[in-house]
């Protein structure tokens, strides 16, 4: 969806599916640093940094609103409250990266999983998703394996770990919580981070 390097024209606006922004190393080690469900911009700063800093990848057959930068520019300066909406956008984008450092940073496997999990989940709840507590989960082990900065072998084991200790129920692509105290316990969430009283 956007190439690092790109100069930047537009915006896109997630309408059905997943995706994720990563960094990709020479080597071609990669981190993924979020990941986005429908209903987000996967790429609101370019509206105004003009060339793209990182790669964005659709995970799953979405689809976006490609919206032209300057349509944007002209809408927050015609809307002062689209403006407001779009800083907004930008700033829990932010506060979302900070707990991502510190995921990585400081929690052991298993909680850095369990917190990823427990993201996704608030994050589709708020969204309107999730039937039965069943939510879309379209991320491969390697994925989750690049999003918490372990290797697919460990993430594996953890994932073994959450689902014998009667925590979680991943399929191919879909997510249960069986247990949402112990999970979020597990994973040290807080959603605070999150800001849903905005």
């Amino acid at each position: 969806m956007v190439r690092e390097g790109q100069r930047t024209t537009d915006c896109s606006l997630l309408l059905k599916g997943f995706a994720f922004r990563q960094k990709l190393l020479r080597n071609g080690n990669r981190q993924i640093i979020s990941i986005h469900i429908p209903t987000e911009f996967v790429d609101l700063q370019n509206g105004l940094l003009g060339v793209a800093d990182h790669n964005v990848q659709s995970l799953d057959g979405s689809e976006a609103a490609i919206i032209p930068r300057s349509a944007l520019i002209d809408l927050s300066n015609a809307r002062p409250a689209i403006r407001t909406a779009m800083w907004i956008d930008t700033l829990l984008d932010a506060s979302i990266f900070r707990e991502w450092v510190v995921n990585v940073g400081r929690r052991d496997s298993r909680a850095r999983i369990a917190h990823l999990l427990c993201e996704l989940v608030v994050r589709l709840k708020n969204n309107g998703d999730g039937r039965d507590g069943v939510f879309d989960f379209p991320l491969t082990q390697e994925q989750l394996a690049d999003a918490t900065g372990l290797t697919a072998v460990h993430t594996n084991r953890t994932l073994q770990s959450l689902r014998r200790d009667g925590l979680i129920q991943l399929s191919a692509r879909s997510l249960s919580v069986l247990d949402w105290d112990r999970l979020s316990e597990v994973a040290d969430f807080d959603e605070l981070y999150l800001h849903q009283n905005i």
